[in-house]
């Protein structure tokens, strides 16, 4: 069954604008093998969401009728795919961002490629999202590219993982079909160590279970798919209270001829502070918190922010925090409630995500960089996953579209936590030192490092 659509009754003449003001905001990447669907759900998503424009939509409209959608049908895809290449092959070739609020909630989404040899964008795309929605085709069930993708989410450590079973109205909404594949994915899912996803089954073109719940599956009981999206925790939400407070310092705040919000003068002038991103936890007026590399403990005595001071602000925020004693900081420091920062280290143990053609080898000496520090380092790899049986097999080499395990001498001791605990700050990037191309991307899993570990010193 598929259903049409006409522009007269989806047209907007408002500009879609992403409100972070009043509305809980949510980070999701969408995922799915070719032609399994995701650019047109995408693209459902934005319409449905009433956010195209009227001029979008009909050109959309013209380039579907030239594409032989006739009788006011359209093609959705076009709405998310904007690369010409893409739109000439029909495939999705790299991640493109959109951005769209229902009355709910605003969302940031990053929708990723299908092709197999793009699974590094998928990485790029999924590395920040705090859910990921992986589309399977209800006809032929999970692919060589599911378990890729659901490999990735379970490594990267997604908190909520979406499997949207699409185009079950190509199979006249068989409920024992359709269960059949969830089973499937189930198992599949438990292989691989993910926790028991979200199931939903969905048309996207026909807009089943997409924005709404559809009378066409009677037996789903579960939310629609945007529903869900309006009601999942984000990350933030889910950790300011749980996670230890942390933030790398970007630069250091003198004056410079201006007045910071909400200081006086005289105060102004001995004006010191440490700027950057919180990234974990919230931090209040009064805190006790300790520095790296100084190695010191200071209480804060400010927090200040581009609209005026605050006396608590939690990540994602950006702000300047002015501290009771004139510690030696600089970019590259690492703030972090007192007692919380794990002990530095020279090596890391690390799941790899190559993003080059030439991928990765051991002996590689490369730069490391994780929040606003960058040091050398050197590259032993270890083994890379066989996505076939999800098992590991022992490798000196990953290719441009590998999944690995690979160890990384570091010139410099770094407080990097176990990236399952605390998400980005866990997390670093390989770089060329040479072209300062981006080589890979990584995420430290201390729990798997060898039982000693090396503090040798680089040249």
């Amino acid at each position: 069954m598929t259903t049409t659509t006409t522009t007269e009754t989806t047209t907007t003449e408002a500009t879609p604008t992403l409100d972070t003001t009043t509305k809980t905001l949510l980070r999701f990447a969408t995922a799915g093998s070719v032609d399994d669907g995701k650019s047109t759900l995408v693209g459902r998503l934005l319409h449905d969401a009433k956010a195209i424009l009227a001029d979008q939509l009909a050109a959309v409209t013209a380039t579907s009728r030239e594409r032989g959608f006739l009788g006011g049908e359209f093609d959705f895809a076009l709405l998310t795919d904007g690369l010409r290449a893409e739109r000439e092959q029909g495939i999705t070739i790299d991640v493109a961002y959109r951005y769209f609020a229902t009355d709910r909630r605003s969302f940031i989404l990053a929708d990723c490629p299908g092709h197999v040899q793009y699974t590094r964008n998928m990485v790029t795309g999924a590395s920040t999202a705090d859910a990921v929605v992986v589309l399977i085709d209800a006809r032929t069930g999970a692919t060589e590219q599911t378990r890729r993708h659901l490999t990735v989410v379970s490594r990267l450590g997604i908190r909520h993982v979406i499997i949207a079973v699409n185009k079950i109205d190509l199979i006249d909404y068989d409920q024992a079909a359709i269960e059949t594949v969830e089973n499937d994915i189930k198992a599949l899912a438990d292989e691989i160590g993910l926790e028991t996803p979200h199931l939903i089954p969905i048309s996207a073109l026909a807009g089943d279970n997409v924005a709404t719940t559809s009378d066409s599956t009677p037996w789903y009981t579960g939310p629609a798919l945007l529903e869900l999206l309006e009601t999942l925790p984000s990350a933030d939400e889910d950790t300011a209270d749980l996670e230890a407070f942390r933030l790398d310092v970007q630069t250091v705040l003198r004056p410079q001829g201006g007045l910071a919000p909400g200081l006086d003068p005289e105060e102004f002038r001995d004006y010191r502070a440490v700027a950057g991103q919180i990234t974990a936890g919230r931090v209040s007026l009064g805190d006790e918190i300790e520095i790296h590399p100084a190695g010191l403990k200071t209480t804060v005595t400010g927090i200040d922010t581009a609209s005026g001071p605050l006396e608590t602000a939690s990540a994602p925020l950006s702000v300047a925090l002015r501290l009771a004693d004139d510690v030696d900081t600089a970019r590259g420091s690492v703030i972090a409630a007192a007692g919380t920062l794990p002990t530095p280290r020279r090596e890391l143990r690390a799941e790899v995500f190559p993003f080059t053609a030439e991928g990765l080898r051991t002996g590689d000496r490369v730069l490391i960089k994780t929040g606003t520090t960058t040091v050398k380092g050197i590259v032993t790899i270890e083994a890379k996953r066989n996505l076939e049986t999800s098992e590991t097999e022992p490798a000196e080499v990953l290719a441009g579209n590998d999944i690995g395990l690979a160890r990384v001498k570091l010139s410099a001791e770094l407080p990097v936590p176990d990236f399952r605990d605390h998400g980005t700050a866990g997390a670093f990037v390989v770089i060329d030192p040479q072209t300062g191309n981006t080589l890979a991307a990584g995420i430290h899993t201390p729990e798997a490092a060898p039982s000693s570990e090396s503090t040798e010193d680089q040249s």
